[in-house]
């Protein structure tokens, strides 16, 4: 895979950091992209990564981000992994400054990496034969559970956006791929979720057996772009063992029913 380059957009923690790291691993190039060029900077020197430093949610940066791609060997697959949470709140009392952050960083975030970068990505697929779009949604997107009716809606709307562009591309060697995870125990999503409160982020994965890890996802994510290129796995949904539902999960240890 030395030849082919994927962006991941979140990289700077969690499941985009995991997934540069896999990537690397199995011999990706790699360009990693987030707002803060710090953490950036720290994971270029652990893995080797490229880098660029842009917030999706700004259509000059993200031009910029294609721009720089153009003239540094292009790109032949996208993760857009770039999203988050904030607050579990009614619909009666959700802030709409949080229900409008959810909408332009998991929705709009991601409309902006893929109207920027599909020229590119459709230059690598007419070279190589094919190219990629993976989309990092949740299971959020496709249940609705009570107090997450803000993040339900943006990753819903990700969800829709996924299956209309496979629709629109239907025809051309490119893949649309998406990967809805489950609970994900990663340092940083329910504490932005929760504005930093960590006892509130902690108990999400109080006494839950074994949640997913970023690294599970990561491992998800590069197993399906490595797939042969006529292998589309339109939706992944991965989950936890302890996790039958959004709205239901075990705590306390694993058991088969009926031997105690």
């Amino acid at each position: 895979m030395a030849s082919r380059r994927v962006v991941v957009t979140g990289a700077s923690s969690g499941i985009g950091a995991a997934t540069v790291r896999e990537f690397r691993n199995r011999g990706w190039n790699v360009v990693a992209v987030a707002r803060r060029e710090d953490r950036l900077r720290a994971l270029a020197e652990e893995t080797g990564t490229g880098f660029f430093a842009a917030d999706v949610t700004s259509p000059a940066e993200v031009e910029a981000l294609r721009d720089h791609l153009a003239t540094t060997g292009g790109v032949h697959a996208v993760v857009n992994n770039a999203g988050g949470a904030r607050g579990l709140d009614t619909i009666e009392a959700g802030s709409d400054d949080d229900w409008r952050w959810m909408f332009e960083v998991n929705v709009l975030g991601t409309k902006h990496v893929i109207s920027a970068l599909l020229p590119l990505l459709r230059d690598a697929a007419e070279a190589t034969g094919h190219a990629d779009i993976l989309n990092v949604t949740s299971t959020a997107g496709h249940m609705a559970y009570a107090g997450g009716a803000g993040y339900n809606a943006a990753k819903f709307a990700q969800h829709a956006l996924t299956e209309a562009l496979r629709l629109e591309l239907n025809g051309e060697p490119l893949r649309v791929i998406e990967v809805a995870p489950g609970l994900v125990h990663t340092e940083e999503f329910s504490l932005t979720r929760f504005q930093g409160d960590k006892d509130r982020a902690d108990a999400v994965y109080a006494d839950v057996p074994e949640p997913l890890s970023a690294h599970d996802v990561a491992v998800t994510i590069v197993d399906a772009l490595e797939r042969p290129p006529h292998v589309d796995l339109d939706l992944i949904v991965v989950k936890p063992v302890a996790q039958a539902a959004a709205y239901r999960l075990h705590r306390g240890p694993l058991r088969v029913a009926g031997r105690d």
